[in-house]
């Protein structure tokens, strides 16, 4: 049988030895790491001391801003420390694509298709 699933890279360090790298690179610190990526300086603490509370630790877009604002550390390597695969690419011909074959669909395929895709995402979130 064949799985749809798609295996993690394998995990050599986390996101809280990433960070430690990161701010020995860039020579910053928490609060100037906050900053650059538009977070609270007591959201990356979290991340630092692996305190997360509640939340499932940076969403896909706060961790493209660390790899984006810190370039020296690429976007795969930031998604797998924090356990995530990244997402994939989305050029202006895939987008175009993918909104042609949208608008061919009916509405409750649309709405059907959104839902599933809410899944998708949500499981890449949570890492299942």
């Amino acid at each position: 049988m064949h799985s749809c699933l798609v295996e993690k890279p394998e995990r050599t360090e986390d996101l809280a030895q990433l960070l430690a790298r990161l701010k020995d690179a860039y020579g910053v610190n928490e609060t100037a790491i906050a900053r650059r990526i538009g977070v609270a300086p007591a959201t990356v603490n979290s991340w630092v001391h692996r305190t997360r509370g509640t939340g499932r630790g940076p969403n896909k877009d706060k961790l493209r801003a660390l790899a984006r604002e810190f370039p020296r550390f690429t976007e795969a390597e930031v998604f797998a420390a924090a356990g995530r695969e990244s997402p994939g690419p989305l050029s202006p011909d895939a987008e175009a694509r993918i909104l042609e074959l949208w608008r061919g669909l009916t509405e409750e395929q649309q709405r059907a298709k959104e839902i599933e895709m809410r899944a998708l995402g949500e499981a890449n979130r949570t890492g299942q």
